[in-house]
């Protein structure tokens, strides 16, 4: 089943290579969406079937990262599919075939159970999402490619180093330097505590350079801004969670070795930062995409912060992965439209959009207070879930200034928000040819759907594979 998840998405992308037509290619997004998401829930379903091979594994935790990326992208490739329908005039062979790649290396990741591996899966999907990020081909756009391929690029260099350093600390202590995760979970208590020491670190600093951690987050709002909206909400919603599962397999060998105390301050710490410094930035933005960036890069700290708390915060962890991922697609895809309807991502064009694009508009706006975690919506519970773990586990100050980071970056949030919907549409704006079809509402709505439902009630089915998760990332069975 792991190799499906993996080689379905792959498949179809040289069908779509190989596919002549500009006009029908597009529709093997969806298709491959729909059998992606078959697949994921037969395998979520039937854990018999998850895994038959040694280096692939659909473990607990890989199952609520390959259920993130499997629900958004399922919701985006109908969206992408109607974005390019509406760009019929640019070629679409290179975004077709590199969207699905791209699902299909985030697979590999969910499922890989040897460290060298994950390494080439993250570093694949830095190259198959360049394209995608360059597609609107303006100055802004290749800008941000660069800056994507050589900061992520020397991120994942370091983290190639702190994989090396982990395969050491084995041999510095007598054993072989296999990279399997089961074979290092079960010598962890034997491994060299420097080098593993040393080996976290490097892995937080890559990973955490993929993942979008300040201060490594500076290709994020670049890339973030210039994507095309369904690139942008898989970035976003599915792409960072899968950096989050790598940082989530080396903080598992040190619990196993006894080393939680050691990880969890600088988990912490680099998750507080993280929030300080998108709240700054967050202040006065005007580009309502980069805002949404920048709310990447909070949400990504509070994954590490929840990480750092431990026990206590672990359920509320994960399920944030799922209920930010859902969110950001609402976001980012009504921002695709607002974007295409006025043909400007800054607020002093943009205003007016409940007026102009009644349902993106009002999608904007009610994603704004769903990821800001207001009640009903899914960040709600995960949120409230990881300032609860902070207080059980006696961290008073973290709890109190995760409470006044979120409260800045709603403020800062809302100011743009309220910018880009109130008031009234240019001229030039109303104008413009573009109208909200289908393709490009229906996605949205199921997003929201879904995030309103982990906000009311979380599916038992949910919570029992975040549960299991937990166990399996505190070593119980």
């Amino acid at each position: 089943m792991a190799l499906a998840l993996i080689f379905v998405p792959i498949l179809l992308a040289v069908l779509a290579a190989a596919m002549p037509s500009n006009r029908l290619r597009p529709w093997l997004i969806p298709v491959t969406g729909t059998a992606h998401l078959a697949l994921t829930v037969f395998a979520l379903t039937r854990p018999g079937l998850a895994a038959r091979a040694a280096w692939l594994v659909l473990d607990p935790l890989g199952k609520i990262i390959l259920l993130t990326v499997s629900a958004l992208f399922f919701f985006c490739s109908f969206h992408a599919a109607g974005y390019l329908r509406h760009r019929a005039e640019t070629p679409n062979r290179v975004f077709c075939f590199c969207f699905l790649a791209f699902l299909g290396l985030m697979s590999l990741v969910t499922c890989s159970h040897h460290l060298g591996l994950t390494w080439v899966a993250i570093e694949g999907t830095t190259l198959v999402t360049a394209p995608l990020i360059y597609f609107e081909r303006t100055p802004r756009s290749i800008e941000a490619t660069w800056k994507y391929m050589m900061v992520c690029s020397v991120g994942i260099a370091l983290g190639l180093l702190g994989t090396f350093f982990l395969a050491y600390s084995s041999l510095h202590a007598g054993l072989d330097s296999a990279l399997t995760l089961e074979g290092l979970l079960e010598r962890a208590p034997q491994l060299s505590k420097p080098w593993l020491h040393a080996s976290f670190l490097l892995l937080l600093v890559g990973y955490g350079t993929k993942m979008g951690l300040a201060p490594m987050h500076t290709w994020l709002p670049e890339a973030h801004s210039e994507a095309p909206a369904p690139v942008s909400a898989m970035l976003s919603g599915a792409l960072l969670p899968c950096a989050f599962l790598s940082i989530l397999r080396i903080y598992h060998i040190c619990a196993a070795a006894g080393d939680v105390a050691f990880v969890s301050r600088p988990l912490i710490w680099i998750g507080l930062f993280s929030m300080a410094v998108a709240c700054v930035f967050l202040v006065g933005q005007r580009d309502f995409k980069r805002m949404l960036a920048y709310s990447s890069v909070e949400h990504m700290g509070i994954l590490a912060m929840g990480l750092g708390i431990g026990a206590p915060a672990l359920f509320g962890t994960l399920l944030h992965v799922l209920s930010h991922g859902l969110t950001k697609g609402v976001l980012f895809l009504s921002a695709g439209n607002i974007y295409q309807a006025y043909g400007s991502k800054s607020t002093e064009q943009v205003s007016g959009a409940m007026r102009r694009l009644p349902l993106s508009g009002t999608f904007f706006l009610v994603g704004f207070f769903a990821i800001t975690g207001s009640p009903p919506f899914g960040p709600f519970i995960s949120e409230f879930s990881i300032l609860n773990g902070a207080f059980d586990a006696g961290r008073y100050v973290t709890g109190g200034l995760f409470l006044f980071l979120l409260l800045a970056v709603f403020i800062g949030m809302g100011a743009t928000v309220l910018k880009v919907v109130q008031g009234r549409a240019s001229f030039s704006a109303r104008n413009r040819p573009y109208r909200e079809t289908f393709l490009s509402g229906a996605p949205i709505i199921g997003l929201l759907l879904l995030v309103s439902l982990l906000g009311l009630y979380v599916p038992e089915a949910v919570a029992a594979l975040i549960r299991d998760a937990v166990l399996f990332l505190e070593g119980r069975p």
